[in-house]
């Protein structure tokens, strides 16, 4: 049986879980790749650190040249994070032959054209299923399964963060405040939150997603989008009132060819879908081709073992193609138009307080009226004691966005009304 020695660049969670999955599934790993791996380096900052996990000492280092410059390691895996020193080190370890496997959503996100170049330029492969959704087969099923069909839209529950603050509003009614200091203790929440809960994660996401669906390349700076924060117990009330569950989502669409919808935001969808049920740190992607029609990808997609179990088995991808380069690069990626968030259409939910006085109301929707914003319902409870503003609630018809920026900008200067409170999207998928 061959061997082949591998790196470890970090050795955090993700780090500790591919060496736990390199030793608990190694009789299985090595009859599917045809190798015994050893992994023959790891870097890391701090040697001394106490990793609980059994390590040989011999193989820490915190030179990055050591693994460089060892011609027998043949694959390095980069688990790092973030742009820097990660781009510098997959760059120089391509040119000098090595293959990559990566989790690193942020990088891919942002540098990935230049990095798929270096690759093929340098004849290594570049492998990336990790850096979606953890140990769901995304990417594979992009690029392998699905590419018989023209994809149409993918419409993703893709941070495991903010899905499990939202299940928790929603199953325990609890405040948003009080369940993210609850997810920041139980450590699923990033170092920094606003990467998970103002919508950088899931947006970091959806443009790898997106260049492998439509086949163009994605400037991260081109998806819109909105994070969670404001979401309040209130409009989950409403939502389930109505029949629908609020979910932060990651939604690509190409309605026109040439011409896609990119956009991370909160929405409300119908709760007898499936991704309705979708909770806690689970994710759910769906996906529509003009083939094979809608599929509905789910599984636990946060944590250490998920994920090394994406990396592991991204290595033995490499491992059965002999570390012999292939053409994964062929496909000729495209620009495509991304169409700004104010020529989108959909419905929404708006809940707006105002003086509980006759004629608010009738004001309001003559506003939404003058403004080409079709109401499909409206609600107003009665006003709850001490208080002096009553909520009104409407669910619009498919609404242009600049139409309804327009009337809302009237309507929030109109005598009586306090405040808009709160605006989200609807997404029926249909």
């Amino acid at each position: 049986m061959s061997k082949v020695k591998i790196a470890l660049l970090g050795m955090g969670n993700v780090g500790c879980g591919v060496l736990k999955v390199l030793s608990m599934n190694k009789k299985q790993i090595t009859q599917r790749s045809g190798y015994e791996i050893e992994v023959g380096k790891v870097l890391v900052k701090n040697k001394d650190k106490d990793r609980n996990i059994e390590i040989d000492k011999e193989i820490i280092t915190t030179n990055f040249d050591d693994i460089l410059n060892d011609e027998d390691v043949k694959i390095i895996v980069e688990l790092m994070g973030g742009i820097d020193p990660a781009r510098e080190y997959i760059i120089k370890s391509m040119k000098k032959g090595k293959h990559i496997v990566t989790a690193n959503k942020m990088l891919i996100a942002t540098y990935g054209e230049e990095l798929f170049e270096e690759a093929k330029k340098n004849k290594v492969m570049f492998y990336y299923e990790a850096s979606v959704s953890g140990g769901i087969p995304i990417i594979e099923g992009l690029s392998e399964s699905l590419t018989a069909n023209k994809i149409e839209r993918i419409i993703g529950i893709i941070n495991g963060t903010t899905n499990y603050i939202l299940s928790k509003m929603s199953t325990e009614e609890l405040e948003y405040d009080k369940v993210l200091r609850e997810s920041k203790k139980m450590g699923f929440t990033e170092s920094d939150p606003k990467l998970d809960v103002s919508g950088y994660d899931a947006a970091y996401k959806l443009a790898i997603l997106s260049r492998l669906a439509f086949e163009t390349k994605v400037d991260i700076n081109s998806i819109y989008r909105e994070g969670i924060e404001s979401i309040k117990q209130i409009d989950i009330d409403y939502a389930k009132e109505f029949g629908y569950i609020i979910k932060l989502l990651a939604v690509a669409k190409e309605e026109v060819e040439g011409v896609l919808e990119l956009r991370v935001h909160p929405a409300m969808i119908p709760i007898n879908h499936p991704l309705a049920n979708v909770n806690g740190c689970y994710n759910g992607i769906f996906i529509r081709g003009n083939a094979v029609g809608d599929l509905i990808f789910y599984g636990h997609a946060t944590g250490e073992m998920p994920t090394s179990s994406a990396v592991v088995s991204d290595i033995i991808t490499i491992l059965r193609r002999k570390l012999d380069f292939c053409k994964q690069y062929g496909i000729k990626m495209d620009t495509k138009k991304v169409k700004p968030i104010e020529d989108t259409q959909c419905g929404y939910y708006i809940r707006i307080t105002v003086e509980d006085i006759p004629g608010v109301l009738a004001r309001i929707a003559t506003v939404f009226g003058k403004n080409k914003v079709s109401l499909l319902s409206v609600i107003q409870k009665p006003r709850r004691k001490g208080e002096r503003f009553v909520s009104l609630v409407f669910f619009t018809h498919n609404t242009l966005d600049s139409s309804l920026k327009q009337a809302l900008n009237k309507i929030k200067n109109l005598r009586n009304v306090n405040m808009i409170e709160s605006i989200i999207r609807l997404e029926t998928f249909k």
